[in-house]
C-alpha cells in the first residue's frame, strides 16, 4: 500500500509536532531558585556587626510546584571562603551555576529530586568557618538548628535526620565535617568537597614577611585590601580565637611582635577537623554515609584527605574516598553534578511521612 505525498507530509508534520512538544517538555523541566532571609538568633550581637538576617539560597526541584503533596529530602550545601550563596545560584556573577548543574543531574531518572539550601556565610572576615564565635556569631548553631528549623517549617521537607544531607566545598567542606560529626541526630550523610582546615598549622610565622603583613593590619579597610593568606589568618582567628576585649577586630592573632603565641596556636589547632576526630568517633559511626574527595593537584588538601581516610579505616567506619585529576576549584561543579547528588540520592531517605 503506497502512501500519498500529502499523507506522508501530514505524518512528517505530526512527528515534528510531537518531537517539538517532547523537546519543550524536557527543556522546561527545570527547578527554581529563590533567595530568602533567615534570621539567626545566635548571630545577634556578633562583635563584627554583621546582620543576623542572612540571605539563603534555596533550590526547589522541578516537581516541587506541581506535586503539591510530595515532600523532599534536603541537602544543605555550604560555600567556601570569600564566596557566597549568590555566586553559586546565579543571582550574581557566578563560578558555578548550581541550578543548571542540578537540573542536568535530575534529568537522569536514577538521581532523585531533593531541595538544596545554601546560607550566605560571607562575613566581614570573608567567611564564618561555620563555627560558634562571639566575634562572628554562632554559625554552627545557625546551620544545624536555626536554618534547619526554618526550612522544615516553610518548605515541604521530610523533617528527619535520615532525609537531611550536609555537604560543602573548601571552608564549606570543613564546616560539613565540623557540624556533621557533632550532629548525627540532625544530618545523616555528609560529603566533603576539597575540605580545608583539616590539620593544624603550628608554624604561622614560618614566613616572617607574612607574619609582618598580618600584624601591620590595623583596620577593616586595610584588611579588605590584604592578600588571601592574611585574610584567612584573620578569619580563622575571628572564628576560633575571639577576644571581646580587643577592638576593632575582637580576636587574637597567632603572632605578636613577630613571636608565635602558643596559647592562640593551641586554640587554632584545637579547631582543626582532625584534631578532635578521635573524640567524635561514636558520632561518626552514627552517620549513615560519609564521602570526601579532592583533586590530586590540591596537594595539601589531598594529603589531609588521605589522613582522614586512614583514621576512618582504623576505626572501621565505612566511607567513600576519592582523589581525582584536578585542582581546588576547576571541577567542583562537575563533582556536584556527577558525584555529590548521586551520593545523596542513594543515601538519603525519600520515604514520604505517613499521614496521621
Amino acid at each position: 500500500m503506497k502512501t500519498s505525498p500529502v499523507s506522508a507530509l501530514a505524518i512528517l508534520f505530526a512527528v515534528c509536532i510531537a518531537f517539538s512538544a517532547t523537546s519543550q517538555s524536557v527543556a522546561t523541566k527545570k527547578g527554581t531558585a529563590e533567595r530568602i532571609k533567615v534570621h539567626g538568633k545566635g548571630l545577634e550581637g556578633n562583635l563584627s556587626g554583621d546582620s543576623p538576617d542572612r540571605d539563603v539560597s534555596v533550590y526547589l526541584p522541578p516537581s516541587y510546584k506541581t506535586d503539591k503533596n510530595r515532600r523532599y529530602p534536603v541537602l544543605y550545601l555550604l560555600h567556601g571562603f570569600t564566596d557566597n550563596d549568590a555566586q553559586w545560584y546565579g543571582f550574581t556573577k557566578h563560578w558555578i551555576n548550581l541550578p543548571e548543574v542540578v537540573d542536568k543531574a535530575f534529568a537522569d531518572p536514577a538521581v532523585r529530586e531533593m531541595i538544596i539550601v545554601t546560607p550566605n556565610a560571607y562575613t566581614r572576615f570573608f567567611g564564618s568557618f561555620y563555627s560558634n564565635s562571639v566575634t562572628t556569631g554562632n554559625w554552627e548553631d545557625y546551620v544545624a538548628k536555626e536554618l534547619v528549623g526554618y526550612i522544615d517549617s516553610h518548605y515541604r521537607t521530610i523533617p528527619t535526620a535520615a532525609s537531611r544531607g550536609l555537604s560543602g566545598h573548601s571552608m564549606g567542606g570543613y564546616g560539613t565535617m565540623r557540624i556533621g560529626q557533632k550532629y548525627p541526630e540532625i544530618f545523616s550523610s555528609i560529603y566533603l568537597l576539597s575540605p580545608c582546615c583539616m590539620s593544624a598549622n603550628l608554624s604561622p610565622n614560618r614566613n616572617e614577611a607574612a607574619a609582618g603583613r598580618m600584624e601591620a593590619i590595623k583596620s577593616m579597610e586595610e584588611l579588605e585590601k590584604a592578600d588571601f593568606g592574611t585574610k584567612a589568618a584573620f578569619s580563622t582567628a575571628a572564628a576560633w580565637a575571639p577576644n571581646p576585649t580587643k577592638p576593632p577586630f575582637y580576636l587574637d592573632l597567632p603572632v605578636k611582635d613577630g613571636q608565635p603565641q602558643p596559647g592562640i596556636l593551641a586554640k587554632l589547632a584545637a579547631n582543626a577537623a582532625l584534631s578532635g576526630i578521635d573524640q567524635s568517633i561514636s558520632n561518626l559511626k552514627k552517620l549513615h554515609a560519609i564521602a570526601f574527595d579532592a583533586g590530586s593537584k590540591d596537594v595539601s588538601i589531598a594529603a589531609n584527605n588521605k589522613v582522614l581516610d586512614g583514621v576512618l579505616n582504623d576505626y572501621q567506619i565505612k566511607h567513600t574516598y576519592e582523589e581525582y585529576e584536578g585542582d581546588h576549584i576547576n571541577r567542583i561543579g562537575e563533582r556536584i553534578g556527577t558525584k555529590v547528588l548521586q551520593f545523596f540520592s542513594t543515601n538519603l531517605s525519600f520515604e514520604q511521612p505517613k499521614r496521621r
